[in-house]
């Protein structure tokens, strides 16, 4: 599994991200990873399902992991724990 083939997830349109999505399956990839981390991670998980659902029914979801990572505020120095996601969707 390539870094290629992983879909960061941003304040983007979800529909942008279930493009890239089907872009990357378009060009060959048989897994693709989708990547959020703190408020987008509701995002993550709609692109998935819009996926899943309506686009290309033969994808599944092969493995979901989740974890928290501390980042650290550059101005204040404080440490904050934001929630992350990958979804691992196989065709």
């Amino acid at each position: 599994m390539s870094a290629t083939n992983t879909v960061f997830i941003g304040k983007k349109p979800v529909m942008n991200y279930v493009l890239a999505c089907l872009t990357l399956y378009q060009n060959g990839a048989n897994e693709v990873t989708i990547k959020a981390r703190g408020r987008s991670i509701s995002t993550a998980v709609d692109t998935a399902e819009i996926l899943r659902k309506r686009f290309s029914t033969d994808v599944q979801v092969k493995e979901i992991r989740i974890d928290t990572e501390q980042v650290k505020d550059s101005e204040t120095g404080a440490t904050s724990n934001v929630s992350s996601i990958e979804i691992l969707l196989k065709k």
